[in-house]
């Protein structure tokens, strides 16, 4: 009699054509790969050298100009060009400046299916797991090897159970429990393995707030963060045209190393204190913490409800004087529907500074570098020294849409609950 299996393990078995368990070794068949504009010249020249014609995978591929977005630099615009030149050359989709965050764009545009394997050269492509995938972030050169054989080889990772009951309390955001969750787990807690979601709290959350949950996990060094199929995710597939025919469930007797349990109406709004994104403790106990800057976006939180949930707590009121409070929409699409949902209007009145979707200041390349010794509260998922283009004693504090806005307000790190 066969042993049941993970989301994982049955989703590398069903691209491995044999059955396989955690430790295995397996060369597996990929469906999906991307690179963003901060990687894709090394792919580039890592093809160019294989004498790549076409992708192998079977979705395909992709390439997002968002890291450096509008372009910041003549060095940058040159690496542009290759990207460009390259895409049209071999046929590459390619979504250019002002598309949006990779992240955001690449299951927008209907790239990522349930029970899909993909690989990204970009460390948060995990984010796909939200739609019941096993997706992972790779460096340029395997990713690169993935498209021109359209397969690579994977030790199948040992499996965690989350099991998150209750439901999210009022001004308490996906954001916050994944905080939660990586406070406790530690930044190396769950390191190569694969995180299943599960539970109420999950079932609950819109997929905006599955996708947040799923963009963090690398953050607790997981390889897969996949989520069970449900109805919230077939509705959400469906909107964008695409079917979902090949979920993926674990069996009942499948083996978890090890299981864990929350309980989201326990959760409080939390905050990353720097320069770790572990570091994590209540929002109320910063209270007093000047900030300077206040940014609301990434491919953590930049989507259509992150924007929303900001724009309704900052209504009829006005970011504190001293403060730059900058939006970044994930991509054009959550931009377009914010607009017509009166929700960038909003955001402006506030006094809120828009730039286009994409990266924006998470990166530090180009919009939004804090001057030195200034305080930042973010909606990113790392808040690493230098991480925003500036090293010289730059803090960033990373919290949810709700808290930066209610921040923004005041000038000091806020418990959104206390507006």
């Amino acid at each position: 009699m066969s042993m049941g299996q993970t989301i994982a393990e049955k989703i590398l078995s069903n691209h491995a054509g044999k059955d396989c368990h955690a430790g295995d070794m397996v060369i597996a068949s990929v469906d999906f790969c991307m690179s963003q504009d901060g990687t894709s010249t090394i792919m580039i020249r890592e093809l160019e050298t294989l004498g790549f014609v076409r992708p192998k995978t079977k979705h395909g591929m992709a390439m997002v100009i968002d890291h450096n977005s509008p372009c910041p630099s003549v060095d940058v615009a040159k690496m542009h060009k290759t990207i460009r030149d390259f895409s049209k050359a071999k046929s590459v989709p390619l979504f250019d400046v002002g598309e949006g965050v990779c992240h955001q764009v690449v299951p927008e545009k209907g790239k990522v299916h349930p029970g899909d394997l993909v690989v990204g050269a970009d460390s948060h492509t995990c984010t796909y797991g939200a739609l019941n995938a096993c997706a992972t972030g790779l460096g340029s050169a395997d990713v690169a090897a993935a498209a021109f054989t359209g397969s690579l080889w994977f030790k199948v990772p040992e499996s965690y159970s989350f099991c998150v009951e209750g439901e999210l309390s009022d001004r308490v955001g996906a954001k916050d429990l994944v905080l939660q969750i990586i406070g406790s787990m530690t930044a190396d807690g769950a390191t190569y393995k694969s995180i299943e979601m599960r539970g109420r709290g999950i079932d609950s959350l819109s997929m905006d707030g599955r996708f947040t949950v799923a963009n963090m996990a690398v953050e607790m060094g997981a390889k897969f963060c996949p989520f069970g199929f449900d109805k919230t995710t077939g509705d959400w597939l469906a909107s964008r045209g695409i079917a979902s025919t090949n979920w993926v469930t674990s069996d009942d007797d499948a083996r978890f190393e090890k299981h864990f349990c929350a309980d989201a109406s326990d959760v409080v709004p939390k905050v990353a204190k720097p320069h770790r994104v572990d570091n994590v403790v209540d929002a109320s106990d910063l209270r007093g913490t000047e900030i300077h800057q206040a940014f609301l976006g990434t491919c953590t939180n930049g989507r259509l409800s992150d924007l929303t949930a900001a724009a309704d707590l900052m209504k009829g009121r006005h970011v504190k004087q001293g403060v730059r409070m900058i939006v970044a929409p994930a991509s054009r699409t959550v931009l377009i529907e914010a607009m017509d949902r009166g929700v960038i209007s909003q955001l402006l009145k506030s006094g809120a500074s828009i730039v286009a979707p994409g990266c924006g200041p998470c990166v530090g390349t180009h919009a939004g570098v804090p001057s030195d010794g200034e305080n930042v509260i973010s909606t990113a998922n790392r808040n690493f020294k230098g991480r925003m283009g500036n090293n010289k004693d730059v803090s960033i504090y990373l919290a949810s849409p709700q808290t930066v806005a209610a921040s923004s307000l005041t000038g000091q790190i806020t418990d959104p609950r206390e507006i």
